[in-house]
Formats: C-alpha cells, sequence, structure tokens
C-alpha cells in the first residue's frame, strides 16, 4: 500500500491471500509504504522469512522462485547475505546495481539490466528508502501474478484482485471493455483483469514509483524480455531433437530447486507426459528424490486416466490417482470462480486434483506453456477461421466499446497494449499469432491463471518446465512447419525431441485435447445442462452482449458466478453457497 498506508488494511489484505502462504504471515510499515507477505516456505524453510531487509534500509517482498539464485550468489561477494532463501538474490542484484552506477537512482532501463540476469518466475516489490523509488516487476511469461489499484490516494498491489478487497475504498465494479474482449477472445486481453481499473503489471516489465505531492505516480517504466519468435530457415530433428530435449531436462531439474515433497501433475497428454518422461534424470541432476505423479478422472476408462495410467507404469513412477466424485463439481465451483477470478467452469478438475496433490506435496510440475511455443491448439490450423470467429463475436454485441475494438481504437496504456484487438488484426500468419498469444493473453491470462490461482488455493505451487529459459530459447528459434507442418501432427519438433525419451509411441503421437472436458466430459456437460437455464436468464440482464455468447452457454454461468461473488458480494471471503443459490442472486 504505497501513499497513505495503513497497515491494519495490508493484514488484512494478508487473510484474504493466506492460502497462498500458510507458512508465515508478516506486514512493515513506514510513513510511505505498508507491505505485507504469506509465506509458502520452500526453499531455505527455517531462514527466508519476508520481508527481506537490504543494508541501506530497502525493503523487498517476493513470490515465486528465482531457479539459478545459487550462481547468482557466487557472483556476488559483496553483497552481505543473510540467509539461504532464493528470493534474497532480488535485494543482492539490486544492491550491486546500484553500487556500481555513479549515479543515482538507477533508471528503469538500469533496473531491466539487473533483473534480466534472474531466470525464475517471480513477482517482487523492492522499496529504496535513498531513493524513495518503489519497484514493481514481474517475470517475462507472467508466470506470477501482479495486479493494482488505486484507492482513496493509495496504490493498492497484490498477487490476487481479492485482496484489494481489503481496502473499504476499492469497489468492484465490471470493465466493459475488458469484459466485451474477454467474450470475444475467450481470455482476457493484455493487462486487463475484467474489473475496472484494476490492471496486471505487465509481464517481463519494471515499474518504478515515486510519490509527488503524496501522490503514487509511476515515473518509469522498462521491458526486461519480450516474448517473440525468431524462426531459423532449417531444422534437422536428427541432430537437432536431443539438443531440444535436452533444454527441456534442464528445465524440469531446475525446477526440482527446494526442500519440500514434488510431484507432476499427469493428465496422460503429450506435454505433462514428456515431464514425467525426463523425471528420473532431472531429478539425479537436481540431486532430489524422483517425483510421484498426480492424475484425476471421472471414470477408470476415461482416455486421460488410461493415458497417464499408461506413462506412469512405463517410466515405473509411483502414480497417485483419485475418480472424480459425482457431486464434486457443485460443491467446488463457487470456489473455482473466486479463486479463479474469472468465468471458468470447465477446468473444475483443478480443484480436486490440486487439493489431493496438497496433501502430499508442496511443489507440482505441470505440462502448461508447450502449446503456446509450438504450436499446439487446433484453431492455429484454420487462422482465418479463428478470426472471423471472434469478428462476428464482436459485431453481434451492440456496444461502443465492440465497435472500439473492432476499429483499432484501443487506449494503449496500462489496460491495453496495442491499439487494434480485432480478429484479422493477429491472425496474419502463424508466427504472428504465437506472437500475440504469447505477449496479449493466452498463456499470462488463462493458462498460467489458472494454474496460479488453483493451484495455491489449495497453497500448491505449479510450476513450469516448458517455460524455462533454455527450452524458450530453443523453441523460439524453431521453423514453422516444425511446430505445425500441413500434413503431420501439431508439435512436430517437440513431438521428435519425446521420441528420445522412454514414452510410449502411442503416448507421443496422442492428439491434443482439451484438458477440461477430456478428463471429465460427463460432469462438466451434467453441470452446464443443470445450470444452463439460470445461464440464459443471466444473459437476460446483457442484451447488448447477449448474442457473443452463441455456443458458449458456460460462460453465461461463469459471468454469472462472478458477478455474484465478485461484484454483488465484493469478493472478500470465499463464497459459501452454492452455485444455484449464487445464480439466484443474479437474476433476482
Amino acid at each position: 500500500m504505497f501513499g497513505r498506508p495503513d497497515i491494519n488494511v495490508v493484514h488484512a489484505m494478508n487473510r484474504l491471500q493466506i492460502h497462498r502462504g500458510p507458512d508465515g504471515q508478516d506486514a512493515w510499515a513506514d510513513e510511505h509504504l505498508a507491505l505485507g507477505h504469506t509465506r509458502l516456505a520452500i526453499v531455505d524453510r527455517a531462514g527466508g522469512d519476508q520481508p527481506i531487509f537490504g543494508p541501506e534500509g530497502e525493503v523487498l517482498i517476493a513470490n515465486g522462485e528465482i531457479y539459478n539464485h545459487t550462481s547468482l550468489r557466487k557472483n556476488n561477494h559483496s553483497y552481505p547475505w543473510s540467509s539461504s532463501v532464493d528470493s534474497e538474490a532480488i535485494m543482492a542484484l539490486h544492491f550491486q546495481a546500484k553500487s556500481q552506477q555513479s549515479t543515482r537512482p538507477l533508471s528503469a532501463r538500469q533496473h531491466a539490466e539487473w533483473i534480466a540476469k534472474m531466470d525464475g518466475m517471480y513477482a517482487f516489490c523492492l522499496w529504496d528508502p535513498t531513493t524513495e523509488h518503489l519497484l514493481l516487476a514481474r517475470d517475462p511469461l507472467g508466470i506470477k501474478p501482479l495486479v493494482r489499484t488505486f484507492a482513496d490516494g493509495s496504490l493498492l498491489f497484490a498477487s490476487e484482485a481479492k485482496a484489494l478487497r481489503a481496502h473499504e475504498g476499492h469497489i468492484p465494479q465490471f470493465d466493459e471493455a475488458a469484459l466485451i474482449a474477454r467474450l470475444a477472445w475467450e481470455y482476457p486481453l493484455d493487462g486487463t483483469t475484467l474489473l475496472k481499473g484494476v490492471h496486471q503489471v505487465r509481464p517481463g516489465t519494471v515499474e518504478v514509483w515515486a510519490l509527488e505531492d503524496g501522490k503514487p505516480v509511476m515515473v518509469d517504466k522498462a521491458d526486461v524480455e519480450r516474448q517473440r519468435l525468431a524462426p531459423k530457415a532449417t531444422w534437422d530433428p536428427l541432430s537437432q531433437a536431443g539438443d531440444l530435449l535436452e533444454s527441456f531436462v534442464d528445465g524440469v531439474s531446475q525446477r526440482l530447486m527446494g526442500e519440500v515433497p514434488m510431484g507432476i501433475v499427469l493428465s496422460g497428454g503429450l506435454d505433462s507426459s514428456l515431464v514425467a518422461a525426463v523425471a528420473h534424470e532431472a531429478a539425479q541432476r537436481a540431486g532430489q528424490p524422483v517425483p510421484a505423479c498426480w492424475t484425476v478422472a471421472e471414470s477408470e476408462d476415461n482416455p486421460d486416466w488410461m493415458a497417464a495410467e499408461h506413462v506412469a507404469s512405463s517410466l515405473d513412477l509411483e502414480h497417485h490417482q483419485y475418480i472424480l466424485e459425482a457431486d464434486s463439481f457443485d460443491q467446488r465451483l463457487p470456489d473455482l470462480t473466486w479463486h479463479g477470478e474469472d468465468f471458468d467452469v470447465t477446468v473444475l478438475f483443478f480443484q480436486p486434483l490440486f487439493d489431493k496433490m496438497s496433501e502430499h506435496v508442496t511443489v507440482g510440475l505441470c505440462g502448461q506453456g508447450a502449446d503456446e511455443l509450438h504450436a499446439g491448439y487446433p484453431r492455429y490450423r484454420n487462422l482465418k477461421e479463428h478470426a472471423q470467429l471472434i469478428d462476428a463475436r464482436l459485431a453481434a454485441m451492440d456496444h461502443p466499446m465492440a465497435r472500439m475494438i473492432e476499429q483499432g481504437n484501443l487506449p494503449v496504456g496500462d489496460a491495453w497494449y496495442a491499439e487494434d484487438h480485432s480478429g484479422t488484426a493477429h491472425t496474419g500468419s502463424l508466427e504472428s499469432f504465437l506472437n500475440f498469444e504469447l505477449e496479449h493473453g493466452q498463456l499470462s491470462n488463462f493458462q498460467l491463471r489458472l494454474v496460479d490461482r488453483h493451484s495455491m488455493a489449495h497453497s500448491l505451487e505449479v510450476r513450469v518446465p516448458f517455460l524455462g529459459s533454455a527450452h524458450r530459447a530453443a523453441s523460439m528459434e524453431l521453423p514453422m512447419e516444425w511446430r505445425l507442418p500441413a500434413s503431420l501432427e501439431e508439435k512436430a519438433a517437440l513431438r521428435a525431441a519425446a521420441d528420445l525419451t522412454n514414452l510410449p509411441p502411442e503416448i507421443v503421437r496422442r492428439p491434443k485435447l482439451p484438458a477440461g472436458r477430456a478428463t471429465s466430459p460427463g460432469l462438466i456437460t451434467s453441470l452446464i445442462d443443470e445450470l444452463k437455464p439460470r445461464g440464459d436468464e443471466v444473459l437476460r440482464r446483457y442484451p447488448r452482449l447477449s448474442k457473443a455468447f452463441k455456443g458458449q452457454p458456460e460462460l453465461a454461468i461463469g459471468i454469472g458466478l462472478f458477478e455474484a461473488i465478485h461484484i454483488l458480494d465484493r469478493g472478500d471471503k470465499a463464497p459459501q453457497r452454492s452455485a444455484i443459490a449464487l445464480l439466484d442472486e443474479v437474476i433476482g
């Protein structure tokens, strides 16, 4: 809470995010700033409490993991290290950068240079009292969240939007432009959060804030890293598939860092199966136990269940399997909406999966990120059709913001990173569309948000080895025809790398399936059928937007639950009522 700080508000913010860090809570304040932190202890469990204090009074709170903290520690002997926790590397790099510069304060560009030395997933705030500058920064892919807003002259920032509601001056309202873009594209775009005035710190960005006349102002900003494909002309699987696989093994090995039990989210698809396939070698390199695997599905004859079982047995991995209870989705849907902070309905299996994993492990590894790097989604095969679908949804909405999006008149700033978000604006080629999805929301605002919010809901940290720096760099250089060949299955280069492992060939060749519906198609269909009449009633409250919901009945249910939990009830406590009761509140 920057400007007009109130430590009691920050303590309340901690309580709203206690699920993210049950192992320790603390808060600190001075006349300019109040900071709070809830800790999930993974590295230096005994000595890594936050906030972390620097030698010149600096104060740091951080979320995530710095995987190369050991090498950063070895290369910085001038800093007075006080713990073994990885987050202290952030403070040390900042102190080193200040010491090497003759001028103060550092510019955002200079801050970006030291931040770029970190390899990890992170969101952090660093206060330097010598310059009275506040830094907010987020990792290059947006794996870890960081949102902010203003209330009564204060800048509020947190990992989750629900924490902002600890301040009575923050009244959550729908952002209609963000809602319209979400309906058209099926994921939130850019820095939007669906809530008016609540924006994300952009992935791969550092912001510098100061107080001017007592008011918080962003005085500088710089990119740490932007994502952009750099495909080479050729790629030879005979000589280069091994290098691609090695880059991935390196990422999995890095992500086994910690002093807690770890596991693998195993769906039976190519991506999660590849994590399992290299688990033995990665664990040996990391000097860690081989992680076990976790799978949930609605029945033992579910294709995902059977594929995951085949993978685990073939690779000699411990495997925990759980059948979803028939009423588990009815009970968990409100929690899914509260934690997810979006319209998610079809990914309900995440809640029981992460709940079960958290009973045994503190860290999980998953396959998210592979589809965006390697062109794994079916829509990538027909970009023209996908663009037409998006533009048709925009055209169906009788709203001035839909016209603004169509005409490329969005105001570039905190909410929007580009003026034009029509369907045709970003789908001219597979390369341009992948660049768009990496930078504008599909990855950070949908896939990574899902994993972060629903795992942390159960105090489980899930890591994403496909987004490790080595594999990301190798993947960026793949020719487009080795991502999505005209005559072969998608993710051709990745499958060539998987051929070098002990994965069964039928798993390597297994086609992409929609994760939520594939795992629990019957339960999802039954739930949507049960709630659809109430979803139809919700749509009557949005007559100017209702035509865009065609073919997406789950979104009508999702928007009704979001409104009930995050708008009408302010989202400042976990919901205690059923999905039906919450929808009935909205439709009156």
